[in-house]
């Protein structure tokens, strides 16, 4: 950007800092003065027009450095863009496009675009049609996703959220889509934390970090996600398929409302503004599946004490295509990953899935759920059937087979076949332990062996019934 007189001299109009309210400025002058438009401040800082009034701006501090009343502000005739390319492969990089550290320098960019932009219409668009793969099994089987998805994650604080998107980012980077990790407000630790995570599973090269952390002002932690979201357009548009994960907006939603308290607005419920539902609302509909390219977009938010009926959490329900809840009851049980199948809901991920996969789906639920109406009667003290005792033993195999390490990572063929030996009855009088060995071993396999993953694919792609496969397990090597 130019310098302070540079701006000076193009727009030909002065204002003064009249009024400072924390990371709001009150500026008078300035009359052509536009919302959302940037000013800088004759110290070099930058803030953004907020709203305007007939006695003075109000502008939207982006720095931590002091402003004095008194200050000179200029306007630069610009709405806030920042600079991409392909050089943002395997950066870190602030709300504003410059790389973090200790001397924030701009990246090397192609083309600028305006932080803030109009989602894509719906003639650039097109129907979820494709499986998105977590690489987790409970995810895959019991609450698939599609390509282009908005799927809310969901759950307390320390419930394993953080490791489960952490799998999917390594997963999705190995199959080539290119991720992008919106930290907002975090602190430094957790932002190295994911860095070193990305450098250490060679996917740096695939990942872009959007960070800002809980010492920063407000603003930029405000702009967080709509800088990311910029940043998953510009790769869309490359024709790649992207993740983006925004870590998490519940945290946004308490800096939007400290920025609106600071600037007087009214309050609604929860002290939250008026327009809170459309700040959030606005960014969801720029993700999605288009005609060139896709943007799969997971945001998180916190709940407390299991909580689903918050005032932010049931508006970001409302404008996803589902959630994943993640249950600290079921988290405490010694559950990895920690998912409520039961709460959990896919919209549109089953739309995406092959029949196959749908099968699978309708008959692994409708055992689930059974299976804990039957748990819930036992409770009583309820006489126990040979069948109910026979179901109660696949019930614990099922769950044994859904636990699942951090550093791994399962592709969704495999899971289904292992699910499908588990219906077969393979393993039924194996111990739990013994049990776990096994399904390693047969996970590591088809990783290491190229014959068997050949197999085990060309088996998936033949079948459309889960029964059949079923029927058919022995042909994989698997005895029954």
């Amino acid at each position: 950007m130019k310098d302070f007189q540079a701006y000076l001299s193009e727009t030909g109009e002065i204002g003064i800092v009249a009024q400072i309210v924390h990371s709001i400025v009150y500026v008078e002058g300035l009359p052509q003065a536009r919302v959302y438009e940037l000013v800088v401040f004759e110290n070099g800082e930058m803030g953004q027009v907020l709203a305007l009034s007939l006695e003075s701006v109000e502008v939207l501090l982006m720095t931590t450095n002091n402003i004095k009343v008194g200050t000179r502000v200029a306007r630069t005739n610009q709405y806030l863009q920042i600079a991409l390319g392909e050089d943002l492969l395997g950066k870190a990089i602030d709300p504003i496009g410059r790389k973090l550290g200790t001397r924030r320098q701009a990246i090397k960019s192609l083309e600028r675009r305006p932080v803030d932009s109009q989602p894509m219409g719906l003639l650039g668009r097109k129907d979820v049609s494709e499986p998105f793969e977590t690489g987790v099994k409970m995810v895959d089987l019991t609450v698939p996703l599609g390509k282009g998805q908005r799927q809310l994650v969901i759950g307390d604080r320390k419930t394993g959220k953080s490791v489960f998107l952490n799998q999917i980012i390594e997963h999705q980077a190995k199959r080539g889509t290119v991720c992008v990790y919106a930290a907002i407000g975090k602190k430094q630790i957790d932002i190295k934390r994911f860095i070193d995570f990305v450098n250490s599973r060679k996917i740096v090269k695939q990942s872009i970090v959007v960070a800002s952390g809980s010492a920063d002002p407000s603003g930029m932690i405000f702009l967080t996600p709509y800088t990311a979201m910029t940043v998953a357009e510009y790769f869309r548009d490359k024709g790649h398929d992207v993740l983006l994960v925004l870590d998490d907006l519940s945290t946004h939603a308490k800096y939007y409302r400290e920025i609106t308290l600071l600037a007087r607005r009214f309050p609604g419920r929860s002290s939250y503004p008026g327009d809170i539902f459309y700040i959030h609302a606005r960014l969801m509909e720029r993700a999605g599946n288009f005609i060139k390219g896709s943007i799969t977009c997971l945001p998180v938010a916190e709940s407390i004490a299991g909580d689903l009926s918050g005032y932010i959490q049931t508006n970001l329900m409302s404008m996803t295509d589902g959630h994943l809840f993640f249950n600290s009851d079921r988290f405490n049980d010694g559950a990895r990953p920690a998912l409520d199948p039961f709460l959990s809901v896919t919209r549109v991920g089953l739309q995406a899935q092959t029949p196959l996969v749908r099968d699978l789906h309708r008959q692994l639920t409708s055992f689930l759920v059974q299976l804990e109406g039957t748990k819930d009667l036992m409770h009583f003290g309820a006489e126990v059937s040979d069948s109910v005792r026979a179901s109660l033993k696949v019930g614990e195999i099922i769950n044994t087979f859904f636990d699942q390490d951090s550093h791994r990572i399962v592709p969704l063929n495999i899971s289904i076949v292992l699910m499908a030996a588990v219906w077969a009855g393979t393993w039924k009088s194996f111990e739990l332990e013994q049990l776990k060995k096994e399904f390693d071993k047969k996970i590591n396999l088809y990783s290491q062996d190229d014959s068997f993953k050949k197999l085990v694919d060309s088996e998936i792609a033949r079948h459309e019934s889960f029964g059949k496969l079923v029927a058919d397990i022995e042909k994989l090597g698997f005895s029954v």
